[in-house]
């Protein structure tokens, strides 16, 4: 009897193994199988997430490359715009210079190659030779207008008339100059011309009450102290020679004082309203040919 429960209790535990083990597995397998599944999910989020992170990176990158590349375009904008501006301010320091050094270049050939023409050749028509002069700067002029290289103002007859007295002081200039530079050597003509600076300030502060400082009424009188030295130890002095050249340097002084109350009439006969320098030495240089035509008849020179 005992034994017959034992073997009821044995197989009663046995037929109950089984059901419970299934079951034991089918727990482990869903639990696998969620783990499995969530797995996945987890790496489906970071596979997208690592998908939206390298998007961002690219995106992060092309802003990055294209602020390179704008930032390299204002550098390289900013070095040529300063690389212009110093070729811009170099030129416009070199401007002045280059134009005093070819002043004194073309100043300095005229009056020695006037003194070798009037003195070296003994050659009597001063007016003639100023004659010649003018019309090839007024040639020389009108041929640039032409070709456009320069621009000048069109003359009309209400410049012309605000321009004549101008005109009429700078040929007396002129004449003055050639006629003191076949007497006087070039050296007290270069000396004896820095009187017209003396002239022309006193003339300004009685016409244009312009005062000057002390200092260059200083340098001023140090050049009425050349002036004189140098007249004085003059072996070659002529009174002739010299009279001229005093009367050159009153209208010298005459024509700057002339042309600055004249200049603002001419401008107000032009188109433009401004008149330039090139269109100065035009009106000089044409206005004086028919003048000095009369001169040449009057001064006899016509046969030269």
């Amino acid at each position: 009897m005992s034994s017959d429960f034992k073997l009821d209790i044995f197989s009663q535990h046995d037929s109950e193994e089984p059901g419970l083990g299934t079951t034991i597995t089918s727990k482990m397998f869903l639990d696998e199988k969620a783990n499995s599944v969530q797995t996945i999910r987890e790496q489906g989020k970071l596979s997208i997430n690592n998908f939206a992170t390298n998007a961002e990176r690219r995106t992060l990158n092309d802003r990055f490359l294209k602020a390179n590349k704008a930032t390299i375009g204002d550098n390289v904008s900013l070095l040529d715009e300063e690389e212009r501006h110093h070729l811009h301010g170099s030129a416009k320091k070199s401007g002045p210079l280059i134009s005093g050094a070819a002043y004194c270049i073309s100043s300095c050939s005229m009056i020695m190659l006037n003194k070798i023409v009037l003195s070296g050749y003994n050659f009597d028509a001063g007016i003639s030779l100023m004659f010649y002069q003018n019309f090839i700067a007024t040639l020389v002029v009108v041929l640039l207008s032409l070709s456009g290289r320069i621009s000048v103002e069109k003359l009309s007859w209400r410049l012309i008339r605000a321009w004549i007295p101008v005109n009429v002081i700078f040929i007396g200039m002129l004449v003055s100059g050639m006629y003191s530079l076949k007497y006087i050597n070039v050296a007290m003509v270069t000396i004896l011309k820095n009187m017209t600076n003396i002239l022309t300030a006193i003339g300004e502060l009685y016409l244009f009450r312009k005062r000057q400082s002390p200092k260059v009424w200083t340098a001023m009188f140090m050049m009425i102290i050349s002036a004189v030295s140098g007249g004085i130890t003059d072996l070659s002095f002529d009174a002739v020679g010299y009279t001229w050249q005093i009367i050159n340097c009153v209208l010298t002084a005459s024509y700057s004082l002339t042309l600055r109350r004249v200049m603002d009439e001419a401008k107000n006969a032009t188109k433009s309203g401004s008149l330039n320098e090139v269109s100065m030495v035009l009106l000089n240089n044409s206005l004086s040919l028919p003048f000095a035509i009369i001169l040449i008849f009057l001064f006899g020179e016509w046969d030269y």
